[in-house]
């Protein structure tokens, strides 16, 4: 396939970083020279983990990967963009109302940086269901995440609830 010979960044809490997240970049990579992973700082949510341990586990989730870097910004995304010298923002949809809030934030990078372009890309049907808020509620209540995050993401919840997951029932 075909690349288009930039450097696309895909921000986000990831609060944690799951499977779904994961995938994205790896599929992005197809389309793109490499993938600048922005772990947003001043995100309105109320993070489980600080900026520096999201950055790291995505750091280290991505180690073996030369085209995907990982770094905090804060700020306008349009001017992050911009500063790492590239046009485009990327960023997963899993359903029809991400769409709604992703299509308004993307007009209103337009309206700030005409130059900056947004592209979406589907998330794998295997992980639509799965939301980083889903994922923490479930592993703070010993809930099995080991399927739907990374296992450096499954240790660190643990780590941070206390918990150790329920033993699978039939």
């Amino acid at each position: 396939m075909a690349k288009h010979g930039c450097v696309a960044v895909y921000p986000g809490s990831f609060d944690p970083l799951t499977n779904g997240h994961v995938s994205l970049v790896k599929r992005a990579l197809n389309i793109y020279d490499s993938v600048i992973v922005s772990v947003a700082r001043n995100s309105q949510k109320k993070p489980l983990f600080t900026v520096q341990e999201r950055v790291e586990m995505a750091a280290e989730v991505f180690a073996d990967e030369p085209a995907v870097m990982v770094e905090s910004f804060e700020g306008l995304l349009v001017d992050y963009v911009k500063r790492r010298k590239t046009n485009v923002i990327l960023r997963g949809l899993r359903a029809v109302s991400d769409f709604e809030y992703e299509f308004q934030m993307a007009l209103m990078n337009r309206k700030l940086e005409r130059t900056v372009e947004t592209v979406f890309l589907m998330t794998d049907f295997r992980w639509l269901y799965i939301s980083s808020t889903i994922i923490k509620e479930a592993a703070r209540l010993g809930g099995d995440v080991t399927e739907l995050v990374p296992a450096l993401v499954v240790e660190r919840l643990q780590e941070k609830y206390g918990v150790v997951p329920l033993p699978k029932t039939s």
